[in-house]
């Protein structure tokens, strides 16, 4: 899709106990092929080790941290590099698109169908009591999976390339977020969620 030719709107899901709101197209100065692969080659990607129930596994897909404030989770400690230009215009963009300010970006590069997200809620304390959370994509869609925590109901999403999701009001604490394997076969899909720490 043209990146000029999108529809500037943030427009929100109906969604319970917490707020989704979805833009199939953030406008940016360049095409989502561009960005790919400027993502690619100028990230510093890394391949972290995580405490799950307190064993220790490699995390199925590189990851990398920028911004303004270390973060931790799952017993990893992310110190932050400073954005870089190409971040810094995905920032504004992002920040213009949603009306909420982010100091910091955690980028996952999913490699093919194996990579994964285990479901999981991004209710951390430095991410404070209601943290928007902002996720754009490009590469590779992949389905985006919200089960609530309660009452079992799940939520399926299609992230497509150049797709900007953002998550907000309550939903990190009802809701259980992933991504998951899938057995066919599929192109890399890099990941970016803006967060405020707080």
């Amino acid at each position: 899709m043209d990146l000029f030719a999108a529809d500037p709107v943030l427009r929100p899901i109906p969604f319970e106990d917490g707020q989704l709101s979805w833009m199939p197209q953030l406008p940016l100065p360049w095409s989502n092929a561009e960005v790919m692969a400027r993502l690619l080659s100028e990230t510093d990607w890394r391949e972290e080790t995580v405490v799950v129930y307190g064993n220790r596994h490699l995390q199925p897909r590189l990851s990398a941290w920028y911004g303004d404030a270390a973060y931790t989770y799952s017993g990893l400690r992310l110190q932050p590099a400073p954005f870089t230009p190409l971040l810094t215009t995905l920032h504004a963009a992002v920040e213009a698109a949603t009306g909420h300010s982010f100091n910091s970006v955690l980028l996952n590069l999913y490699r093919n169908e194996r990579d994964s997200m285990g479901m999981h809620s991004d209710d951390e304390a430095e991410l404070g009591p209601q943290p928007a959370i902002a996720s754009l994509s490009f590469g590779a869609a992949r389905t985006f999976i919200l089960k609530h925590k309660h009452n079992k109901k799940t939520v399926r999403l299609e992230l497509t390339e150049g797709g900007l999701l953002l998550m907000s009001g309550e939903t990190q604490k009802y809701w259980l977020h992933g991504i998951n394997k899938m057995t066919r076969a599929l192109q890399a899909r890099v990941n970016l969620t803006f967060r405020k720490i707080v």
